[in-house]
């Protein structure tokens, strides 16, 4: 084994428990809301970064000291149960032949209503193959040019769904909507009440076999992040000038607070209707925005179980652009209910999201 001076061993000490604390402090974050802790609350955001440098250091005490790995073993021990929320690991098991697939998805307006050369559109075509009981969407925008994917379009592709609603959400009158395409009944279509520009959330009372499921789909805020900043990230990421570094980081981290504080507000929201129904099965899906440790999923999950975490497998990242890779989208339902396998689907890449789906049946 290799020998350090002492002072250079107190050193690396000094910097383990530093990155023990850091780490404790990310895996915890969703417990912060960001309204009075406006950074700290948002610091699961690089988890998965100072999750990788304990592990370093426990790398770092094998070669040099073994005795000095216990800081960052003490670590991951603590914050265990936010490992495996971020990045779950389940068996994958056969649904019963009564379990319903539902698919959430945003569809970035079908990839800007793009039509292949033989006139389809692969989303509708995924969504079409997918042998969904339930889809929801988001972004669900469609043209009135028939050169592009429009309702007609939409409509004739699933076929299969004869029960669908779609709504404007947003103050502004963007045009952005979310829509629902079931093969069970829907009624009782209410639009939850919380200010956003341009985004919403809509409840749905669907009639599964007999069982009034309500169902609620949903497009939190985004970070408002445009095609400049997303530049501006990729250079923080490559760490080429300091100084600009600095001023771009307060940018974005200006732009994620905010949005932090807003989306808050609306799982509230949601939450309360969560919490107010008197359905017996409830199932909350959609964009969250958000990375798996935040205070948005926390505060839902209190009362919902993560279809993701109960029966998926691995990082499940659903946004794909620009190195922003984290699982924003979400399968939430009541504990009533169980989720089997899980899954973000990257075999489909027109949309700037990978849908999420699950098989649902009753315990």
């Amino acid at each position: 084994m290799k020998k350090l001076s002492q002072l250079t061993l107190s050193f690396f000490i000094v910097l383990n428990i530093v990155a023990v604390l850091i780490l404790i402090l990310t895996a915890y974050s969703p417990y912060l809301n960001p309204d009075f802790f406006p950074i700290s609350s948002n610091l699961g955001l690089g988890f998965p970064i100072v999750l990788f440098v304990n592990i370093l250091f426990i790398l770092f005490w094998l070669i040099f000291k073994y005795k000095g790995m216990k800081y960052s073993v003490i670590g991951l021990l603590i914050i265990a149960p936010q490992i495996f929320k971020y990045t779950p690991y389940n068996i994958q098991r056969k649904p019963p032949q009564e379990a319903i697939k539902i698919i959430s998805y945003n569809v970035m307006s079908f990839n800007g209503f793009k039509k292949e050369a033989d006139g389809k559109n692969n989303i509708l075509e995924y969504l079409k193959k997918s042998n969904a009981d339930i889809i929801c969407m988001q972004e669900y925008n469609v043209s009135k040019n028939k050169k592009q994917v429009t309702q007609q379009d939409v409509e004739k592709a699933l076929s299969r769904y004869p029960y669908h609603n779609i709504q404007a959400v947003g103050d502004r009158g963007s045009g952005n909507k979310l829509a629902i395409y079931s093969k069970y009944p829907i009624s009782n279509i209410v639009k939850i009440d919380y200010k956003s520009a341009y985004n919403g959330s809509i409840a749905y009372t669907v009639n599964i076999d007999g069982n009034k499921t309500l169902i609620i789909n949903n497009h939190f805020e985004s970070n408002k992040i445009t095609m400049e900043d997303k530049v501006v990230y990729e250079r923080i990421l490559k760490m080429e000038d300091k100084t600009q570094i600095v001023k771009d980081t307060k940018g974005l981290v200006s732009k994620i607070v905010e949005a932090s504080s807003i989306r808050q507000k609306q799982a509230k929201k949601v939450d309360n209707v969560v919490k107010i129904s008197k359905l017996p099965f409830i199932i909350v899906c959609g964009d969250f925005n958000d990375s798996p440790l935040c205070y948005t999923n926390r505060l839902l999950e209190e009362t919902l179980d993560n279809a993701f975490v109960k029966s998926g497998k691995g990082l499940g990242i659903s946004y794909n652009q620009n190195k922003f890779y984290f699982r924003i989208d979400n399968i939430l339902i009541s504990r009533n209910l169980k989720a089997y396998n899980c899954m973000v689907d990257k075999s489909i890449k027109d949309s700037d999201h990978y849908p999420i789906w699950c098989y649902i049946a009753r315990k």
